[in-house]
């Protein structure tokens, strides 16, 4: 059966339906102020952050951080997986 992940946040679903129809911790425009976005990229060993290559063994774990190189500028925003 495949999981399904959300690029903002990393948590994992069973079915895009139940991931897109909650709202998101992490999402862009404020904590709960959207929905989950599926990522659509593969289950990976090791994620890598698209703004600045660093990579982490999770999807949760990349999207907390960060990231030194946010197009917003240092630290404004966090690190987004890179297909």
């Amino acid at each position: 059966m495949a999981n399904f992940y959300c690029e903002y946040c990393g948590q994992k679903y069973t079915s895009v339906q139940s991931l897109t129809a909650n709202k998101c911790l992490r999402h862009p425009n404020g904590s709960f102020k959207g929905k989950h976005k599926l990522y659509e990229g593969s289950e990976k060993s090791q994620y890598v952050c698209k703004y600045c290559g660093q990579k982490y063994s999770s999807l949760s774990s990349l999207t907390a951080n960060k990231c030194l190189r946010h197009p917003s500028g240092n630290f404004q925003g966090k690190h987004s997986p890179a297909l």
